[in-house]
């Protein structure tokens, strides 16, 4: 396995660590249980996925587990602005989170279009 590939394995497990630590310092609310499971959920499934795509049969399973964790990282990143936005949390830890969870995408999608444009020989 490549370099960058373990690299990223390795971000979002981190990434994945610190959304666990910030979403056990929630409110005990009934919103703040919805939002706080929801970004659990997708956060996880970021790093989950690519874990998945290295034990993928094919290419096209390997692509499709990086097509599900990119949206795992867009579903991420609109739990954490919902909460930056509608709640009383600190922003400037959602807002260190966010752009993680921006960082991570962009890795995503350019392994994706990089994956999409090798042709089969």
């Amino acid at each position: 396995m490549g370099k960058n590939k373990e690299e990223l394995k390795y971000r979002a497990y981190k990434f994945s660590i610190k959304i666990i630590k910030f979403s056990a310092t929630l409110p005990n609310q009934r919103v703040y249980w919805i939002m706080g499971d929801q970004l659990l959920r997708s956060a996880t499934s970021i790093g989950a996925n690519i874990i998945e795509a290295q034990a993928a049969s094919s290419r096209k399973d390997f692509i499709r587990f990086y097509e599900i964790a990119l949206k795992s990282a867009n579903e991420t990143g609109y739990w954490l602005a919902l909460l930056r936005d509608g709640t009383e949390i600190d922003n400037d830890e959602i807002n260190q989170l966010l752009e993680e969870t921006k960082q991570l995408a962009k890795i995503l999608g350019a392994s994706l279009l990089t994956l999409k444009s090798k042709r089969k020989f």
